[in-house]
């Protein structure tokens, strides 16, 4: 803060000075030590700059202690006016625990990602780290350009296909494989300029996002059910219950402990049912300590950045391989998008996704990165929402779980020590809260409950997102003409009917 002011002069002199002859800007010692006493407590309490007549005497307006630069805005001013966060009814704290929740209850793709796409040959180790990196990217473009809670990362599903199907199933190489995610990213980048993912996201009629939202919360209860071995596959009737073996137990406890602190109305329920089943993994077996150091250098990209392979870019095996990535890609980030605003209650009054586009250029650029340093498809995931449900609104939420991704990549073995068992209980719940949304459903209207039914059965029962979406899209359509309102359906969604009659039937 400079000296001076209009006068030039300091204005506080060392021997007395009556009021009438006081200089022009003189300022009082007295009232000057009241003054920055008040300014220091506002600072210190983190309160914005608001000055009152008598501060701005030494700060520069009317006194001569002006200073020759404006203050600068107080940090959280600047973060509350970019993630807008008193609109959005939340602060820093409930944002940074939204964060690390969901990071928390995704972390498992940390160690899972390297160990599917390994199968192919790929480096392991380097596998680890590109994980981490394509998540950081991904949920730091989130967290700026589109503002909003969702974190990003290598997707389940579509890397089992990228290892088993492609790769290990057709034969091809994994660099042919990355090539595919390298394309699809480019291509869903030019889509997402021009506004195409933006209209079929916003085009789906709102009783079937409602329908998105609940079967995704199904979904992932299946998930941290399975992930727990409390859910088991079974010869006989396709899935049983499991026996109860150590990491059932310690899911069930979790989900017991973590049950009361929500209905204590506990801050930071999910996140300490997941810490507390983690220690209770320890005597139980489950939880085990990492080796040596737990901190250390990121392991080598080199084996697997830019392994890309051009030289069959135009063959037909290439179109298909493009056009599965696309599909399952496009319908999966699509429905999580949905299905995570919904729950959050940040859907607009025509039940449109806020700032999809930048959303959806987030999940494209994160998918062509990934692809460069050496991953699969990179989407957005469905446990954002155990993020949403302690409180998490805007992009801090996502900069928090992408800071949390950096940070990653020097602790691996305390990341890779949590047990799928202790994130289940979060899992579990989470589905749950998503539930929600089918009570805002007519169920009256069939030509509407039934597409929603269909869509929330469909997407547990068959482990896929686009599947449920698909089916729910196409009974939508056909009782719609059938009853004779055909009107009320639009044009995108006619379109997105005959790909998936295509699709199925061709």
């Amino acid at each position: 803060m400079g000296l001076g002011g209009r006068t030039g002069s300091l204005g506080i002199f060392v021997f007395p000075i009556r009021k009438s002859q006081a200089p022009l800007g003189y300022t009082n010692p007295t009232n000057l030590f009241i003054s920055g006493s008040s300014l220091i407590s506002r600072v210190l309490q983190n309160n914005d700059l608001v000055l009152t007549d008598t501060e701005s005497r030494f700060i520069g307006s009317k006194g001569s202690l002006a200073g020759a630069h404006d203050p600068q805005p107080h940090p959280r001013t600047i973060m509350n006016q970019f993630f807008r966060l008193q609109e959005n009814n939340t602060d820093v704290k409930t944002e940074v625990i939204a964060g690390i929740t969901t990071f928390m209850t995704m972390a498992y793709i940390l160690a899972v990602n390297p160990g599917i796409l390994s199968a192919t040959g790929m480096d392991k180790n380097a596998l680890f780290t590109a994980t981490a990196l394509s998540g950081a990217v991904a949920t730091l473009a989130m967290g700026f350009l589109a503002r909003l809670p969702f974190a990003l990362a290598p997707g389940m599903g579509l890397n089992a296909f990228f290892a088993f199907t492609v790769v290990l199933g057709m034969g091809y190489s994994w660099q042919f494989a990355l090539t595919a995610i390298f394309l699809e990213g480019i291509i869903f980048l030019i889509l997402t300029v021009l506004n195409i993912r933006e209209l079929i996201v916003n085009t789906i009629p709102l009783a079937m996002k409602h329908a998105i939202s609940a079967g995704i919360g199904l979904f992932i209860a299946f998930v941290g059910l399975q992930n727990a071995g409390i859910i088991v596959d079974n010869d006989a009737v396709l899935v049983g219950l499991g026996d109860i073996t150590p990491a059932a137990l310690v899911a069930l406890v979790g989900i017991i402990i973590t049950g009361a602190l929500l209905a204590a109305r506990i801050k930071g329920a999910l996140l300490i049912g997941i810490f507390a089943a983690t220690i209770l993994g320890i005597p139980a077996g489950i939880t085990s300590l990492p080796d040596g150091a737990p901190i250390g250098a990121p392991p080598s990209l080199a084996p697997i950045f830019w392994q890309f392979d051009f030289s069959q870019v135009f063959t037909m095996d290439m179109a298909i391989v493009l056009l599965t990535f696309l599909f399952v890609d496009l319908f999966d980030t699509v429905g999580t998008l949905v299905g995570v605003s919904a729950k959050a209650g940040m859907l607009d009054h025509k039940g449109n996704v806020p700032r999809a586009k930048p959303a959806l250029l987030s999940d494209a650029i994160g998918t062509t990165f990934g692809a460069m340093v050496g991953t699969s498809t990179v989407t957005t995931y469905v446990e954002s929402a155990s993020g949403v449900a302690e409180g998490g609104r805007t992009g801090l939420t996502a900069l928090t779980v992408a800071a949390l991704f950096l940070v990653s990549l020097f602790f691996a073995p305390l990341f890779t020590m949590i047990p799928s068992a202790a994130t289940a209980p979060a899992l579990v719940l989470v589905g749950l809260f998503m539930l929600s949304p089918i009570q805002n459903i007519d169920l009256t209207d069939f030509t509407e409950s039934i597409p929603v039914f269909l869509t929330i059965l469909i997407i547990p029962l068959t482990y896929s997102i686009a599947e449920g979406i698909a089916f729910g899209i196409l009974s939508f359509v056909l009782l719609k003409l059938l009853t004779g309102r055909g009107k009320e359906v639009s044009l995108v969604m006619y379109v997105l009917a005959l790909i998936f009659v295509v699709r199925f039937f061709v």
